[in-house]
């Protein structure tokens, strides 16, 4: 990470100190001795208060709202972990097969991204989830079922023009296997823009999971979500605004702060393409 990406703007610093707290907090919730289930009766819906230490108020249970944020962020780093790494997974699997291969794998795989593609990816995530049942699992066997399209095509564009490359050929020369060419030739070459990619997911899941949070299909009560203080927070707008408002600038900031991490990265390891938007399949 060098001087010229931090460099171009304020948006990437604040982005990588936003996205290192998250990180930080996350990590460090189980150390913190947090409370998020221990019920205040009286401290029902009260605003933000240092005096209480409540520094973000408390919920319609008497819950600490700092509290239920900070295991809230630390649900949605399991969740971005563990979608990204089965879409990449996935996606960097079958592209690479149609890329390479050709023929009728390739033609299997466009087939398959385009009936993804023909469906909404939220609310075909939302499908999935339904019928899979409420539950973190299943969310994230839903987001990884309808994400990992994005993988999948950029790593087949990749791979088709990279396997007519010199490099690829003189491999081939010497005598080198389809897998040595995939692992010693093609995969690190693909590291740059998949990371890109990875990053962009990362805000699709954690936007994903509030959202099938919010209609009841992610994290369950008592466990806290950001998606459920949302949802829990709608009900106490006039009331408590403070409720809905924290948890919602918590999530739009974090979202924002990986997007322009991720699109700043993404203009530095490709100058000519400054502007340009990648293409996005996840929900």
């Amino acid at each position: 990470m060098n001087s010229r990406f931090l460099g171009a703007g304020r948006a990437p610093l604040g982005a990588l100190l936003v996205l290192g707290a998250w990180l930080a907090l996350s990590l460090l919730s189980p150390a913190l001795g947090l409370a998020p289930d221990t019920l205040h009766l009286d401290r029902i819906l009260h605003t933000p208060a240092l005096a209480t230490g409540g520094w973000l108020g408390y919920d319609e249970l008497g819950r600490s709202l700092l509290d239920r944020l900070l295991i809230g962020a630390r649900v949605s780093l399991a969740v971005v972990l563990q979608v990204v790494a089965g879409q990449a997974l996935l996606g960097i699997t079958a592209g690479m097969i149609g890329g390479y291969l050709g023929g009728w794998p390739d033609r299997c795989l466009r087939q398959l991204t385009d009936v993804v593609l023909a469906f909404p990816g939220l609310l075909l995530a939302l499908l999935l989830a339904s019928l899979l049942g409420p539950g973190i699992e299943n969310v994230v066997l839903a987001l990884v079922a309808v994400g990992w399209v994005g993988f999948a095509r950029l790593t087949r564009a990749q791979v088709l023009s990279l396997k007519r490359s010199d490099h690829v050929a003189a491999a081939r020369a010497l005598g080198c296997g389809h897998a040595r060419i995939v692992w010693r030739h093609l995969l690190p070459l693909l590291a740059a823009p998949l990371l890109v990619e990875a990053i962009l997911a990362s805000a699709g899941a954690i936007t994903a999971e509030a959202g099938l949070s919010f209609l009841g299909l992610g994290v369950q009560p008592p466990q806290a979500s950001w998606g459920g203080l949302i949802r829990e927070g709608s009900r106490y707008l006039l009331v408590a605004p403070h409720y809905l408002l924290l948890p919602g600038a918590a999530l739009m900031a974090l979202v924002y702060a990986i997007s322009a991490l991720g699109e700043q990265l993404r203009q530095h390891l490709d100058p000519r393409h400054a502007g340009l938007s990648m293409p996005r399949a996840t929900p």
